[in-house]
């Protein structure tokens, strides 16, 4: 496997960082990772290591606000700044690995991001890769919240939270737990213009799911406390076609790094294998 470092300017000027892993023979495709709220690209290096193995290049950023990037933690402008951040990332990809397949991915709150990008955008991908989206939370805030965060939203954008993420909701395996509690680069911060945004955007993909016309693998843990496996299952239903929805009885939020990862990455790649 090969790894470079390097980063990517966005609207703005804002500075992106940026990892690639490479298989060391030839590559039959490349797979855009979108991380999820308050994590980086580094925590998908098992995934990298699987994937390279299969034959595929993996290209992950940290997120604005995220990791080694610029911004605000747990901030962004607006919900398109990030859709346009993604453009660029796609843009880059194909730079880099011209003529070769190349796949979208996202996870939990990068899953939202696709397939909203996807809805909105009409990019063109041989495939999208969606785990654990947050399309809902599993357990919803009242609606009062919701509507005095929205109230907020317009008054003090920037005012930002702790996440109140469950880290023990995130894998059942421990080791991962306790990394991610390690780790200096993940934060626990998430802004209001951040949560209104995501919120109203989760809600809006699942009232357009029946416009999807991108090859879908749409994963999800049924134990899931975090973001809602109903909300997959609800999405999953309205894809017109070439939608695979794939529900892992009592697996936790992180799909990659459960106990049975290598399970799930083996379902990715055979996935793949139809596309590239």
């Amino acid at each position: 496997m090969k790894y470079t470092e390097f980063e990517f300017s966005v609207d703005g000027g804002t500075v992106l960082y940026a990892k690639e892993w490479q298989p060391a023979t030839k590559s039959r495709g490349v797979i855009c990772l979108i991380h999820g709220l308050g994590e980086h690209s580094g925590r998908y290096v098992n995934m990298a290591q699987y994937l390279t193995q299969a034959g595929y290049v993996l290209l992950a950023y940290d997120q604005r606000g995220h990791g080694k990037s610029l911004g605000r933690r747990g901030y962004t402008p607006f919900y398109d700044t990030l859709l346009d951040d993604i453009d660029r990332f796609r843009r880059e990809s194909i730079k880099r690995f011209p003529g070769l397949p190349t796949f979208l991915y996202g996870h939990s709150l990068g899953g939202n991001l696709v397939l909203n990008y996807v809805l909105r955008r009409r990019p063109e991908f041989a495939g999208v890769i969606v785990t654990s989206p947050w399309l809902k939370l599993t357990v919803e805030p009242p609606r009062l919240l919701i509507a005095l965060l929205r109230l907020l939203n317009r008054l003090w954008p920037t005012f930002s939270l702790p996440s109140g993420l469950d880290l023990k909701a995130l894998s059942r395996d421990l080791n991962v737990v306790d990394a991610y509690k390690a780790d200096p680069l993940v934060h626990n911060r998430i802004s209001i213009r951040l949560f209104v945004t995501m919120d109203h955007a989760g809600r809006w993909a699942l009232k357009n799911a029946a416009k999807f016309d991108l090859p879908l693998l749409l994963m999800h843990g049924e134990a899931d406390r975090i973001t809602s496996s109903e909300a997959s299952k609800q999405f999953a239903g309205q894809v017109p076609m070439d939608c695979t929805l794939k529900l892992w009885q009592g697996l936790y939020h992180e799909l990659h790094n459960e106990p049975e990862k290598d399970e799930v990455l083996a379902y990715i790649v055979k996935w793949l294998e139809k596309y590239s």
